[in-house]
């Protein structure tokens, strides 16, 4: 685990925290999911992701056995167990280690035993917590093949709307300039540079530059990883504002790599239109946090609303 510092600067454009040691406060992104165990044979255990002080409830085809169900917790890292009926909810105190996973054994009335493996979620752009799994043995069984639908279905609308919103970025001017200085050709673009700041620490070194445009502003994070033992990979950005409602706001994201191993470099753009900075007491700065894999900031940026140029 790297060992994090964090870094404040104040300057009359720019307030920028690097590397913070605090995860992002909700969870994110939760699902109901279908586990088909006669889908798995040759696994013994099946993984259940969760996070602190969220639920998660995994629902069975019978009544559970409160005396056969167990979970391992040596650590006192969980709620007590809550069986009742076909149902078993898990609560961790607080987040996982990525490290850390927990046994847990839940037997039916009939007999029938399932072991999982209780961990954090996925530090992977895809990964998630469990709000409930659906657990069944017979695959098909009609509460097996309706549930696997609604899976399915949430998996083609999801699809839908990922193309939908790839089809609106690709007429898109702000990505179109994001694009641009991502790949370090500002020159074709309208921004001109208003501020620069380099930070070094011992996991990365760090240049942010902020741009004023016509009706837009923009931001281009340089990052270069010095860490000798693992990659350092993006995970994703919000754009947000105190003062306006809803708080996050519009924004193009375009990145020059996602991934960026020891020594090696890269940038991340984000272009805001106007219309992003403004509420009802006029044009409100606005707040760029850029997240790693593990959900930690790596660079918080004020954006201040003068950088939009007439």
């Amino acid at each position: 685990m790297r060992t994090l510092r964090p870094f404040w600067w104040s300057i009359p454009l720019l307030l920028l925290l690097t590397a913070v040691a605090v995860a992002r406060g909700p969870v994110e992104k939760t699902e109901i999911r279908t586990l088909l165990i006669s889908e798995h044979p040759f696994a013994l255990r099946h993984d259940i992701f969760v996070s602190g002080q969220v639920s998660t409830v995994l629902r069975f085809e019978q009544k559970c056995d409160p005396a056969r169900t167990k979970l391992l917790d040596e650590g006192g890292r969980f709620e007590p167990l809550l069986i009742g009926g076909k149902k078993v909810v898990l609560e961790p105190l607080q987040d996982l280690a990525p490290d850390e996973w927990v046994p847990l054994l839940v037997t039916l009335e009939d007999g029938t035993a399932f072991s999982f493996l209780v961990r954090p979620p996925r530090p992977e752009k895809w990964g998630w917590t469990d709000h409930q799994v659906n657990v069944f043995k017979n695959r098909d069984s009609y509460n097996a093949m309706l549930s696997s639908l609604h899976d399915s279905l949430k998996r083609e609308r999801g699809l839908r709307e990922e193309n939908e919103r790839l089809k609106q970025e690709e007429g898109s001017v702000d990505h179109a300039f994001a694009t641009l200085l991502a790949h370090g050709q500002t020159d074709k673009t309208p921004f001109r540079k208003e501020q620069k700041v380099v930070l070094k620490n011992e996991d990365m070194d760090i240049t942010v530059e902020l741009f004023s445009g016509p009706g837009k502003a923009a931001v281009v994070v340089h990052l270069t990883n010095t860490y000798n033992h693992e990659p350092w990979r993006f995970r994703d950005a919000q754009l947000t504002s105190e003062r306006t409602s809803p708080k996050a706001r519009p924004f193009a994201l375009r990145l020059e790599r996602a991934e960026l191993v020891h020594g090696q470099s890269g940038r991340i753009a984000v272009v805001a239109d106007q219309r992003a900075f403004e509420s009802t007491e006029g044009l409100a700065d606005l707040t760029l946090e850029i997240f790693r894999e593990d959900g930690l900031q790596e660079v918080t940026v004020l954006v201040d609303h003068t950088l939009i140029r007439k």
